[in-house]
């Protein structure tokens, strides 16, 4: 059995949806009680690193460098949040993620199309 790779297929959507995907879910992960404690600490940590004034390496030494190890930081501990919690419980939340349909309903009575947006509602 071929372990399935967590992050967010890209199948015809943009960098941006996919990033804005792929903070949904990890916010989804983080409110989640079947992930465990310590897992949560990876993304925590890694966004306190890129606020905090302690540097691996300064951005006034070597700019360019400094500004990619505070990326390359967040990266790195949010792909191993996302690829060390269970499969089943990232499929759950990218599943519902996916449930939101967006869409036009025609009202038949009136003839007029409506603007709407179904949410499923998460009962954890």
């Amino acid at each position: 059995m071929t372990k399935k790779n967590k992050l967010i297929p890209s199948d015809n959507t943009g960098f941006m949806q996919d990033l804005v995907t792929r903070i949904k879910l990890i916010l989804r992960l983080l409110s989640d009680r079947r992930v465990n404690f310590f897992l949560k600490l990876l993304p925590i940590a890694s966004l306190v690193y890129l606020f905090s004034p302690v540097d691996l390496v300064p951005g006034l030494a070597l700019p360019v460098i400094g500004a990619l190890d505070d990326a390359a930081v967040l990266w790195i501990g949010t792909s191993l949040f996302l690829n060390l919690v269970p499969e089943e419980i990232v499929e759950y939340h990218l599943s519902a993620m996916q449930k939101v349909i967006q869409g036009k309903w025609r009202d038949v009575e009136n003839e007029e199309i409506v603007e709407v947006e179904a949410h499923d509602v998460d009962q954890s």
